[in-house]
């Protein structure tokens, strides 16, 4: 791999954690950005949860696509066996996460299998073949969202804990307290667009 591809899928990776993240610019994701990001030690198990997940399924996917859909020219097939490859890989990290982690599993509780039908994996998995990425770059943009996703839930959640026990006024408690913290965050990161 020669200097120019390193530098390619480095600048590959800031921009699809920080530039264009995918819960902040792009908004997918937002339900288990919004229900697990109570406490940073949830979120940041969300975060590596998500980050397994779709670094696995843009490896799997990506295969799945090139040596499989493609050369039956069944692509059109795309959406439904990236679904299911996803579905697939949540079910293995709910199992580990049960066996090796069960307070974690506890914590996440509904939202785990919320992973599944988390638009940003699927999302990540179909922005792969219509930029027609290969496999190794579709696994680093794979990363590099996951990545957005983890640094963007970690910092709503540590923010929610600072501002729990507030004097905030009775109009903004709760979810609208949420929101405005994550359309400001929104905002925070329209900052790196000069970046790359």
């Amino acid at each position: 791999m020669n200097t120019e591809m390193i530098k390619q899928l480095l600048i590959l990776l800031l921009s699809s954690s920080l530039v264009s993240n995918v819960v902040l610019s792009q908004f997918l994701g937002l339900c288990p950005f919004l229900g697990v990001s109570k406490k940073v030690k949830t979120a940041s198990g969300m975060g590596v949860a998500v980050i397994f997940v779709i670094t696995l399924a843009s490896a799997v996917a990506g295969v799945i696509y090139r040596f499989v859909l493609v050369p039956l020219q069944i692509t059109y097939l795309q959406t439904i066996v990236f679904i299911l490859v996803i579905a697939a890989l949540v079910q293995f990290v709910e199992m580990f996460l049960k066996k090796s982690m069960p307070s974690l599993y506890q914590a996440l509780g509904v939202y785990l299998p919320l992973i599944t039908t988390n638009c940003a994996v699927l999302g990540v998995a179909l922005a792969n073949v219509q930029k027609e990425y290969d496999i190794l770059t579709g696994i680093v943009n794979g990363f590099g969202t996951a990545v957005g996703f983890t640094i963007a839930i970690i910092i709503l959640a540590g923010i929610r804990e600072k501002t729990a026990y507030n004097d905030v006024p009775e109009a903004f408690r709760g979810m609208p307290m949420v929101l405005l913290t994550a359309g400001l965050m929104a905002i925070a990161f329209c900052g790196f667009s000069g970046l790359l």
